[in-house]
């Protein structure tokens, strides 16, 4: 027997017996509940519930048992159950009038047993119960009856029922399911009406269920759902009265869901995620249900945007299904199997009714045992299957055909509902075949489509609804465009918003669907019926590239009536001019307003320049000829759009590349031009380093490959220079270096002053260009400047006077009177004049130059220092009439000052 020590015979003899497992209780067990999760099992005893935790017990590596331990008993005062429901440590408790839902939680830094009361709160309500309770046998009479107040307490509030929850911990339990402590989730009590006189199972709760439902996506490596694995995402509870059902979401937000009203009385319900099933005396009812729309929710966050929809869990809920039975007894189900119990009676016995006062006291809650006859007669079993959600997702879309000539509220309650059974359906995929999860895909998608068409058609508040639906369907615009009823020319047509949206929006999504000249010719009829002034963004459109331009020219001159009359309405009429080959009506619309107004205009309508397709950028025909007559103005036009966060930096680079037909290692220089523009506008999403980078990189590679710019350059260096705090003036013995060289490319010394000025300026980060700098040969002057510019730049200041005094003699002075100042002013005459007067002595062709070079640190040295400093840094082997004049001014300066 489980639940005792397993000795080692047992082992041998188990396979041939049965397993008994013993769970001894200190009371009578009035209801029990199984997790369908983890297999726990609750038993509701009177006042407390008792928790059952599922373990396997271990005996080898080959063999082991189940077993349960008794790991939990939550005291409930005042309540005695007569239905509960345990779903992974969710509790629902049910009296014959009362509900009561808890979540038992576990605090993982507790270890330790516990024995947590929950808030206890007795309301003056509650007193007053308690009092009326006890003097209950001297009210009861024929003159009174007892009535409690009907309450109904969410979420934290229902800790105000009154009701003391005592956990108390009593044995085994692993770490990660014991439970510390508790959370009220739900209270709700009922009041009958007594006007009626019923007996005592009129008026009492039944059916109550905890239904969960699982994440679609948590399955195994093989494609099925095991239900360890199983990840719960929303869970629902029903209870019923005999004539209506309630129905609450109770993860995340506790809340009211769906009321069933019952036509007649019920006896028994089940609640499935799709179907809600009743049975009456004589009735099998089948009623909707809004769990999955609620699920839905929870799963997906895209849902209520402009990409899914799903129908609201606020509908009414609808009777899908009426079925006779004679006698029904009782219900359950399993699957898409409903088990029903049926008897047959050959007379109706009337039953004695009671005064209903007995029916409002918490005392008469006991359980009644009646023993049955030895023999009964009329009893049956039937099993029927439910039917298959593609059939009755047909017959309700074959009923809503009715509508089909007028879209009503009634047509998309009908349709929602088809919507939510095949959706139900898709989010128990465990259950589903190949085939059959196919064909509700396909279900799926089509009644999406049959709800677009609804939103699109019918003028309501939430017609916006039509583009999320369209998009679920995967109908392209033409397959949606093509379920439009167009009326005849003589007649006047309306356009719903709802279609309108859709349509608008699609245009908008630079879909890769081109629509033909007719569909084309009405969406621009449809827009100048209902929305004019979105005529050109409609236009701009990829998908209206096959539309006639003499008929978009057309609604466009109309617009000039109706007021519209802009830069944008300006620049589409340009376009499409310059599509019909007419240069003259092109220049003179673009003649309408100066350079910087049309570039504001691009920035309505980047569409005008810029278009995606499948998936790559294209540019239009009107920005291919704007790179060939008015280049200036297609990049303010780009530079414009990003600054408006219209176009990204990578995006417009892409642009210039593509237009001008370069691949992705050439950089054209319109591209050039564009980055010049970005340094100038100073954009502050821009990279600044980045942006010099580019630059920098651009001008080396073009100054040592002696390449020229493809185009003209926009801005000459004084432009940039003038312009833009970037570039700086370049450095006057820059001046001296490079004129020794005669550069015959007048772009080639733009490029090479754009990167000296750049170099110069306040922004660039020097040391991240020098690995670059060598493809930029030191042999050639403009090399060498650079080279020089740089190491300056880098404080290298002596090895720049080696070079210069290797290299350019004449620019040595011009760069030590700018360069070395202040703390650098030593260099003069510790590393000038000893360099100057050694190169002297070794003569040769550049002895004049030297020469006139010492002369004038000669006369800074002199006039820096004191007459002994002078003399010290003299050379020793110096002619003395030479120094002879320096000496003397030395000395005097002093009496001079």
């Amino acid at each position: 027997m489980v639940g005792h020590n397993v000795e080692a015979p047992f082992r041998e003899t188990f396979r041939d017996q049965m397993s008994i497992v013993e769970m001894p209780l200190s009371e009578a067990p009035l209801c029990i509940s199984c997790c369908p999760v983890k297999g726990d099992l609750l038993v509701g005893c009177t006042n407390k519930l008792v928790l059952f935790s599922l373990k396997y017990q271990i005996i080898d590596e080959e063999f082991s048992v189940l077993d349960f331990e008794r790991s939990l008993i939550v005291h409930i005062d005042c309540i005695s159950p007569v239905e509960i429901s345990f779903c992974v440590g969710y509790v629902a408790v049910m009296s014959d009038l009362e509900v009561l839902i808890l979540k038992l939680e576990s605090d993982p830094k507790n270890g330790e047993r516990v024995n947590h009361h929950s808030h206890k709160t007795h309301t003056p309500v509650k007193h007053t119960e308690e009092g009326t309770g006890n003097k209950t046998s001297q009210l009861e009479t024929d003159d009174f009856v007892i009535c409690q107040k009907p309450m109904e307490l969410l979420g934290e509030k229902s800790e105000q029922s009154g009701l003391l929850v005592t956990l108390e911990s009593t044995g085994w339990a692993d770490e990660s399911t014991k439970y510390s402590h508790v959370q009220h989730l739900l209270y709700r009590r009922f009041t009958p009406d007594i006007s009626f006189y019923s007996p005592s199972d009129e008026i009492k709760l039944h059916s109550l269920h905890l239904l969960p439902i699982y994440h679609t996506g948590s399955l195994t490596s093989d494609g099925k759902n095991l239900s360890q694995e199983k990840e719960l995402l929303s869970l629902f509870c029903f209870f019923s009265l005999p004539h209506v059902g309630y129905l609450y979401m109770v993860v995340k937000s506790v809340e009211l869901m769906s009321i069933y009203q019952y036509p007649e009385k019920s006896q028994q319900a089940v609640l499935t995620p799709q179907f809600l099933h009743v049975i009456t005396s004589n009735n099998l009812q089948c009623f909707t249900v809004r769990c999955s729309a609620a699920a839905a929710r929870e799963e997906d966050p895209y849902m209520d945007t402009t990409l899914k929809a799903c129908p609201p869990v606020s509908l009414d809920v609808c009777a899908l299904r009426i079925q006779l039975f004679i006698g029904l007894k009782a219900i359950c189900h399993f699957k898409n199997h409903i088990i029903l119990l049926t008897k047959a009676e050959p007379e109706a016995v009337p039953e004695r009714k009671e005064s209903p006062k007995r029916l409002l006291s918490r005392k008469d809650t006991s359980v009644k045992n009646r023993i049955p006859p030895a023999v009964e007669a009329g009893w049956n079993l039937y099993i029927v299957n439910t039917v298959s959600p593609m059939q009755l997702y047909k017959e309700m879309v074959d009923y809503s055909n009715t509508y089909k000539t007028i879209k009503t509220q009634s047509c998309i309650h009908l349709l929602s509902e088809a919507h939510l059974l095949v959706r139900a359906a898709l989010m128990d995929a465990g259950q589903l075949e190949p085939g059959e999860k196919a064909e509700l895909l396909e279900a799926f998608k089509e009644s999406c489509g049959h709800l677009g068409d609804c939103y699109s058609r019918l003028d309501t508040q939430h017609s916006h609804l039509a583009l999320p639906y369209y998009k679920m369907s995967g109908l392209t615009m033409a397959e949606v465009l093509a379920r439009v009823d167009w009326a005849v020319d003589s007649e006047p047509q309306k356009y719903e918003k709802g279609l309108i949206f859709y349509i608008n929006h699609s245009l908008y999504e630079n879909l890769d669907e081109e629509l033909s000249e007719e569909l084309a010719a009405k969406v621009v009829q449809m827009f100048h019926v209902t929305e004019p002034k979105q005529l050109p963004h409609v236009l701009c459109s990829p998908s209206m590239k096959n539309i006639n331009p003499l008929t978009a020219l057309s609604y466009l001159n109309k617009l000039d009536t109706y007021g519209f009359a802009s830069i944008l309405v300006t620049l589409t009429k340009a376009a499409v001019a310059l599509k019909m080959g007419n240069l003259d009506m092109y220049r003179d619309e673009m003649k309408s307003y100066s350079e910087m107004k049309l570039a504001c205009g691009f920035i309505l309508e980047p569409r005008l320049l810029i278009q995606q397709r499948k998936g790559q950028m294209v540019p239009t025909q009107l920005a291919a000829h704007l790179r060939e007559t008015q280049p200036g103005l297609l990049v303010a036009a780009v530079l414009g759009l990003q600054k408006n966060n219209k176009i990204g930096i990578e995006e417009a680079d892409s642009f210039f590349k593509v237009l001008c037909g370069q691949d992705e290692d050439t950089i054209p220089q319109l591209l050039v031009d564009f980055w010049e523009a970005q340094l100038v506008a100073c954009l502050p999403d821009v990279v600044l380093q980045e942006l010099c980078f580019k630059l920098t990189s651009q001008y080396i590679w073009r100054l040592s490959k002696r390449q020229p710019p493809d185009t003209t350059p926009l801005q000459t260096s004084e432009d940039l220079i003038n312009a833009c705090s970037h570039f700086g003036l370049i450095y006057p013995w820059v001046d001296v270096l490079i004129s020794s060289d005669s550069l015959a490319d007048k772009n080639y010394k733009e490029d090479l002053s754009k990167l000296q000025s750049l170099i110069c300026g306040p922004s660039f980060d020097i040391a991240s260009i020098i690995p670059f700098l060598e493809p930029l040969s030191e042999d050639t002057v403009a090399g060498l400047s650079v080279h020089v510019l740089c190491r300056t730049r880098l404080r290298e200041y002596e090895q720049c006077l080696d070079t210069l005094l290797e290299r350019c003699p004449q620019a040595v002075i011009p760069y030590a009177n700018h360069e070395l100042k202040e703390e650098n002013r030593t260099l003069w005459w510790k590393k000038l004049l000893p360099e100057l007067c050694q190169r002297i002595k070794c003569g040769g062709e550049k002895y004049q130059l030297y020469l006139t070079s010492l002369k004038e640190v000669l006369s800074i040295v002199a006039m820096e220092l004191e007459l002994r400093d002078f003399l010290n840094v003299l050379p020793e082997d110096g002619t003395a009439a030479f120094f002879l004049p320096y000496l003397l001014y030395c000395s005097r300066k002093k009496s001079l000052t």
